[in-house]
């Protein structure tokens, strides 16, 4: 049956919608914990060092090149570029730009990716609204909540990806909440977002299929005009996120869930950066051969030694076997590429994951000698943990075993703050040299001190 089968009232909102709508309009700035909105710093500065990233490349250059070519003027900054465009327009480039290189933040709680499918559309409105670094910082988290809650209560089918569904209701959220929406406009902004995710798929990732990385800029256009609708007086239905994640892209959606420990337990401290530029599951395998390569002198093997490997892993993480890869994208999504290509190069960066390290013949040669499977007993105890065990087997007998328990980077097992640094700097400082990047990392974390957003954008022009 329907979740409104029955129910003939169109207009009482279900309590969970009353409730989160008055955490999302009423919560200040000052009520956000210290940890709160650091975390919440660090994020912006991630996004804004992935996305300036996934900009330098050539694809995404000739589709803004392209895409701008008739798109009206705007303030708002396509990260990384000369360009300048209209929030919707710099909030799509930005959204595609954020998981190019599969390098952005997410949160395994919240069964989603809510900072590349929102934060591009809360820095488009800032600049466009010329919002204060306190609004939009309560607006991130205020978007980031609602995002990562509807993925937490949601029973997510295996074959629906983390991206373009639930980050259009955070997008939606932050900039309602920056242009001060009330109750009642906020949840027909919560319902009529729900309702324009996408029915997308995680075969394209595997299919090395780049449209998937346009499901994030999605999530922010869609979220910006789902904006535009309510002010224009366009209502959303009794109860979209019920609905939609209760029967069309999932298989049950729990509202208390929604809003348990709403204001206490905040999921914007339960998220994960990445450092290594692979999709998230393959972290596991990742770390497990970091942990193997702990125990070799030196830390690295001659791939010349290696007989075979062999990877146990949770369901989500085996699905990550192929090797007939073709392109730098599919290289996101395979963990023989991944671990084969770091034994190779010794490191993990960008280039280890490109076209070149596709047609490095040790790769490839290495890469066939991977074999991936499930372990039942690793997939029930995920999500709490992320048990993955890596054994290298030697020419000479030998075998050299790593393991992973919980990946790295989540709250269980958190980077160091200086790692993450190191990836901002990693990522921008090519395209604005160490002095302009250390500044904009500065006034990053410093975003609480700025008046105008709009204002922020204008020292960091190309």
């Amino acid at each position: 049956m329907l979740p409104s089968a029955g129910n003939n009232d169109k207009t009482t909102p279900p309590p969970y919608l009353i409730e989160i709508s008055r955490f999302l309009c009423n919560t200040r700035f000052e009520d956000l914990p210290p940890e709160v909105v650091d975390r919440c710093k660090r994020l912006i500065a991630d996004c804004f060092a992935v996305v300036t990233a996934g900009n330098q490349t050539a694809e995404l250059k000739a589709l803004a090149a392209s895409y701008l070519k008739d798109a009206r003027p705007g303030n708002s900054w396509v990260i990384g570029t000369p360009h300048r465009a209209a929030a919707r327009d710099a909030g799509f480039l930005n959204g595609i730009a954020s998981t190019w290189h599969d390098f952005d933040e997410g949160n395994t709680v919240g069964y989603s990716h809510p900072g590349s499918q929102m934060v591009p559309a809360a820095i488009a409105a800032a600049q466009e609204l010329g919002a204060s670094g306190r609004n939009f910082l309560l607006a991130v988290v205020m978007g980031y909540e609602a995002c990562a809650r509807v993925g937490m209560a949601s029973k997510m089918r295996v074959s629906v990806p983390q991206h373009g569904n639930c980050g259009t209701i955070g997008s939606a959220v932050a900039v309602a909440r920056m242009k001060g929406f009330d109750e009642a406009r906020m949840r027909h902004v919560i319902n009529a977002s729900a309702t324009m995710a996408i029915t997308a798929n995680r075969q394209a990732m595997l299919d090395e299929a780049t449209v998937r990385n346009v499901y994030s800029g999605h999530c922010a256009l869609a979220g910006l005009n789902a904006v535009t609708l309510v002010e224009a007086g366009l209502t959303g239905q009794r109860d979209g996120i019920g609905f939609t994640y209760g029967t069309v892209i999932a298989d049950g959606f729990d509202p208390q869930r929604m809003v348990a420990g709403l204001g206490k337990d905040w999921l914007t401290t339960k998220g994960y950066f990445k450092l290594y530029p692979a999709g998230r599951f393959s972290h596991a395998a990742i770390d497990a051969l970091r942990a193997a390569l702990a125990t070799v002198p030196g830390g690295r093997l001659d791939v010349a030694d290696i007989g075979r490997i062999e990877v146990k892993a949770f369901q989500l993480a085996a699905l990550l076997s192929g090797k007939n890869i073709k392109t730098s994208f599919g290289t996101k999504f395979s963990i023989p590429f991944a671990l084969a290509t770091i034994l190779v190069h010794g490191r993990w960066g960008i280039d280890c994951f490109e076209i070149e390290a596709v047609r490095n013949p040790h790769v490839r040669s290495l890469m066939d000698k991977v074999d991936v499977s499930e372990e039942p007993a690793y997939t029930a105890a995920y999500p709490g943990k992320h048990l993955c065990d890596v054994v290298i087997h030697l020419n000479d007998g030998r075998a050299i075993r790593g393991r992973c328990e919980i990946m790295k980077g989540e709250p269980g097992n958190p980077h160091r703050p200086e790692e993450i640094e190191k990836k901002f700097f990693d990522l921008t400082v090519p395209v604005w040299s160490a002095a302009r990047a250390n500044k904009l990392y500065q006034a990053i974390m410093g975003l609480e001190g700025t008046a105008d957003f709009r204002k922020f954008g204008d020292g960091f022009a190309l």
